[in-house]
């Protein structure tokens, strides 16, 4: 149940999202990008080695320890992660910019089906014929918002697939703390965007609003949300965790409509219904498997 609450918890705090980003949209994309990973990396550093000192020195104790090819694994992991965490939040941007909002809109619709998919093939969770159903209605619901915006459909396809790359490696036995993962996630993914600066505008002052808004989108919504998210992958299949990720567009939908009163269409209506009847159907023959799976085990004592 701890589990579920924490992918509920993460996907719900990133559905919130357009009410700290709205306040900022007077300043250019890349800026407030920049800016997240900067604050994200310095306040994650801090929590690291002042809040879980020790849980950190364990994990670098156990890296140290680890064999060659243990460690190899774990690097390549980590990197990996890393590079897709940041294509993520860079691909993201400049889609919303240089393509269209719909197109970044369409690919939290898409990714749940991605890691789904992606799931399945590298990972072997197995899908009983109801979860696979909720995908196919998935399908068929980003299909009816795609219908006649096929080139926001193939950058969508692109963002979603790096979220849902990266949920698939945090699927991993590495015995170390989730926490510090993340760390170095967020560090190596700064890194690797710190050319943006290159392409900022320095001149443009930043109020204290500015710089308030961004920490709390720094630690409220990329450090809490993403660590929420490997947490619940302890207890949970990547595909159930995916599948969740389809709260953020539902609740994204609900906050458009009834507190920045935008326009609606009977399409959009159907459709996120549709997602919505589908995390239902797939949650409960989840929950069905398991229970059915655990009926079916044997007792340690049984011959």
């Amino acid at each position: 149940m701890k589990y579920y609450l924490s992918a509920l918890m993460g996907f719900i705090i990133w559905g919130t999202f357009a009410l700290v980003l709205k306040p900022l949209s007077g300043f250019g994309a890349l800026d407030i990008l920049i800016h997240r990973v900067l604050f994200a990396s310095v306040c994650i550093l801090l929590a690291c080695f002042i809040f879980r000192r020790k849980q950190t020195l364990e994990s670098i104790r156990f890296i140290k320890s680890t064999s060659r090819n243990e460690r190899l694994k774990l690097i390549v992991n980590v990197i990996a992660s890393a590079i897709l965490l940041g294509m993520n939040w860079f691909l993201f941007i400049y889609v919303m910019n240089a393509v269209s909002v719909n197109a970044t809109s369409l690919a939290y619709m898409i990714c749940p089906i991605l890691t789904t998919v992606l799931a399945s093939i590298f990972l072997k969770e197995h899908l009983n014929k109801g979860q696979w159903f909720a995908v196919g209605l998935s399908v068929v619901s980003c299909i009816i918002l795609a219908y006649g915006h096929f080139l926001d459909l193939f950058y969508s396809f692109i963002i979603a697939l790096s979220y849902a790359g990266y949920l698939v490696l945090q699927k991993n036995n590495f015995k170390i703390d989730k926490f510090f993962t993340l760390t170095i996630h967020i560090l190596v993914s700064t890194i690797l965007l710190l050319p943006i600066l290159s392409v900022v505008d320095a001149s443009i002052p930043k109020s204290t609003e500015f710089y308030s808004y961004v920490l709390i989108i720094a630690i409220g919504y990329t450090i809490i949300p993403l660590f929420l998210n490997i947490y619940a992958l302890k207890g949970l299949d990547s595909s159930v965790v995916g599948i969740l990720l389809y709260i953020n567009p539902i609740i994204s939908f609900f906050l458009a409509v009834l507190y920045f009163k935008e326009a609606i269409t009977l399409t959009q209506v159907a459709a996120f219904s549709m997602i919505l009847i589908a995390v239902i159907i797939f949650n409960i023959a989840y929950i069905y498997e398991r229970k059915r799976q655990s009926v079916l085990k044997p007792e340690p004592n049984e011959v």
